[in-house]
């Protein structure tokens, strides 16, 4: 089958392709060198939006690649270039489509198209040229990886090979390129290492150090600078030089690298770093073919796999549910925030201090019981506001504005009497939240929203003694909070439209992911998380050794244990919580006395790490009291799931969120759950414990999965 063939039959499978057109036109190069011709992507949308491929996008790239291998093979041009839109090179694979397709062998001429039409740039009769002059991910990368050279612009902001974190491999090149190119370790760092951190971003600068890029140009005449250096190199007058790559050892190192990194971050319950790293191991010898062949076998095995749906769905979770919250209402009705007030300057209350501040750039108040403890809260604002000057993050004038701007005060009525938004971030304790708001109330403007970062409590009981409940709304943050992106937006009984679409404008400039949540005990992420917790907490008790209980549920592949996550969170936190839900659903929820005896104790958690790695406390272990109920780790993994499937289950039918891809949303962006699981329900769906639990999946079929 050609490649046109191929193509024309995937085209069927992707019906809303945004097609990308291959734009060719012809310039004369400085000095003489001669007729060049420059490939320009574009996806006819406006400048921000990005770049894919389809089937119908690579025909076009291809047919340009047609034409100008007929001009090199008459000596019509030097050589050739690929450029991208302003602000934009390419962003890869259209995922919109690839998460419809049915077959293997679908998957599989995906794969096989892409590489048949990236090898043309490769074997064309002249130099070939990327020029990345924006963002450039997944095959946008890949097409330049196949030229003969790369420029790219200082200013792009985003350049990576994403696609282990979705669940897939770079299959259009990636794996085998790369490490011939850089260098395994290099290749290592970009394709797992970067990937499996949050999918890792690099800079411009960067894609040059690397390696990448042979040269590195500014962003305003990137273009202009880029074509003068092609003429350098095709006249003759500048020669490219590479170092040599190592394909001994180090190679071995690197990829042995790549799976230490893999176990740490999944622990074997993703298969597509190691499917990356198996190609990046082979790709050794240099046999370019082989390599491509084993891509597209791992691309059309992962797209047909679990891992991949979910990475996908995550995917659009994050970017476009997160931007387009379920629930909210009419953004018009939102007021405008002009001064923030916040109640408390301990180091949560500073943090949300500062972050308003970065974002709203308005006024800041911070208030507490005393001047010592309003001076350490303003002084702390004041030193992370000195290391992002430091860092060069800010300039000296917005440095002197932002410190102009934070202030702090001793009595509520002078800093607060025009303050349009003020939240409290002070102790967990009901009568305490309702006397700090009964004294906002007492000298806050009438219009003033009054926000509550409980992590547990109330929204609704909150605002029962305030003569205006409807202005009391919940804003809960997560730790830390200037990069957990998620916000749970509460909505209590009585809060108001206005106040509601207020908070969300609040949200939506503070750059958080929102989520409209009913006012239930600890909404969604504590409430899932402690129920988890609860469940390994209840296993230990009963008699599981606790290296048993946390082994469990390492197929998760979690970003840490349960009991690493404890320590972060802090045990008096836990303990609080889970003490709060015991009230309100005892049968579900335990109150662990082993945990109740660590913090009593003052522990920080289960663990001490003199040694440099997580190691049983000797103190912590003298104080457990365990029973005689020994699980293994299978039995401690599938009490555990069908008690979150429960908890979920039983969370939608009270509308604590309108959709199972609300709690998911929050998983993902609270608590760092694994794109490759999707959240949590997609992964008990496939694992057949939503069934189990609730008699039903908790996704429709075709959604974070392969389609019926």
């Amino acid at each position: 089958m050609s490649t046109a063939e191929l193509l024309k039959g995937a085209a069927e499978l992707f019906p809303d392709e945004v097609v990308t057109q291959a734009h060719v036109r012809h310039i004369e190069l400085p000095g003489g060198v001669g007729t060049f011709a420059l490939i320009t992507l574009d996806n006819g949308l406006d400048h921000t939006k990005p770049t894919t491929f389809g089937p119908q996008s690579l025909a076009n790239i291809d047919a340009a690649i047609t034409q100008v291998e007929a001009e090199a093979a008459e000596g019509g041009i030097v050589g050739v270039g690929v450029t991208g839109k302003p602000f934009v090179f390419a962003v890869g694979a259209d995922l919109k489509g690839v998460e419809l397709l049915k077959r293997h062998e679908d998957a599989l001429a995906v794969g096989k198209g892409g590489h048949d039409v990236f090898k043309r740039l490769a074997a064309l009769a002249v130099p070939t040229f990327a020029y990345y002059n924006g963002a450039a991910m997944g095959g946008g990368v890949e097409i330049g990886l196949h030229c003969s050279y790369r420029t790219v612009s200082a200013a792009l902001p985003a350049f990576s090979l994403p696609e282990v974190f979705l669940g897939l491999v770079p299959g259009w090149g990636g794996c085998t390129l790369l490490p011939n190119l850089i260098g395994a370790d290099r290749a290592v760092t970009v394709i797992i290492e970067n990937s499996l951190n949050q999918n890792k971003q690099l800079k411009g600068a960067q894609v040059y150090e690397l390696g990448i890029a042979d040269a590195l140009f500014e962003g305003a005449d990137f273009l202009e600078q880029s074509l003068l250096w092609t003429a350098s190199v095709l006249g003759g007058e500048l020669v490219v030089e590479r170092p040599e790559i190592d394909r001994g050892a180090a190679w071995d190192q690197a990829v042995e690298r790549g799976r230490f990194v893999a176990d740490s971050k999944v622990h074997g319950a993703a298969p597509a770093a190691y499917r990356a790293l198996d190609i990046i191991a082979a790709a050794k010898d240099g046999d370019l073919q082989a390599g491509y062949d084993a891509e597209d076998t791992a691309l059309a095995d992962l797209i047909m796999g679990g891992e991949l749906r979910s990475g996908i769905y995550a995917f659009n979770l994050v970017q476009r549910r997160a931007k387009r919250p379920a629930g909210a209402p009419d953004k018009s009705l939102a007021r405008p925030v002009t001064k923030v007030g916040v109640v408390g300057a301990g180091l949560m209350a500073s943090q949300l201090a500062l972050l308003f501040l970065r974002r709203l750039e308005v006024p800041v108040v911070l208030t507490d019981i005393d001047q010592e403890r309003i001076d350490k809260g303003v002084g702390y604002v004041h030193a992370e506001i000195d290391k992002l000057l430091g860092k060069g993050r800010i300039n000296q004038d917005k440095a002197n504005r932002y410190k102009g701007l934070v202030t702090g005060v001793l009595d509520k009525a002078d800093g607060f009497s025009d303050a349009d938004f003020v939240i409290e971030a002070v102790f967990e304790e009901m009568g305490v939240k309702q006397k700090v708001f009964a004294e906002v109330e007492a000298v806050a403007p009438a219009h003033a929203i009054f926000a509550t970062n409980t992590s547990s409590l109330s929204v609704s009981e909150m605002a029962s003694k305030l003569k205006n409940p409807e202005r009391v709304v919940g804003f809960h943050f997560f730790n830390p909070v200037a990069i957990l992106p998620l916000l749970e937006i509460v909505r209590g009984e009585r809060t108001d439209d206005a106040s509601l679409a207020t908070a969300f404008g609040v949200a939506k400039k503070l750059k958080k992911s929102a989520v409209l949540v009913k006012d239930a005990p600890a909404f969604v992420v504590n409430r899932i998380l402690t129920r988890f917790m609860g469940e390994i907490q209840s296993v230990i008790d009963e008699g599981t050794p606790v290296a048993v209980a946390e082994r469990a549920v390492e197929p998760l592949g979690l970003p840490m244990s349960p009991l690493v996550l404890l320590e972060l969170v802090g045990p008096a936190i836990g303990l609080h919580v889970s003490e709060t839900l015991n009230r309100s659903f005892p049968d579900r929820f335990t109150v662990s006395q082993n945990l109740a005896a660590v913090v009593k104790a003052g522990k920080r958690g289960f663990y001490v790490h003199d040694s440099g790695k997580p190691e049983l406390d000797p103190e912590v272990v003298a104080l457990l009291k365990q029973g005689d109920t020994v699980l293994t780790e299978e039995q401690t993994r599938a009490r555990v799931l069908d008690a979150v499937a429960q908890e979920i289950g039983l969370m939608l039918d009270e509308g604590v969120v309108a959709e199972a891809q609300d709690i998911d949303l929050c998983l993902l962006t609270g608590a760092g759950w694994p794109f490759h699981l999707g959240g949590i329900t997609p992964y008990l769906d496939r694992e057949g414990v939503s069934e189990r639990v609730n008699g039903k999946p908790f996704l429709e079929p075709g959604v974070a999965s392969v389609p019926a």
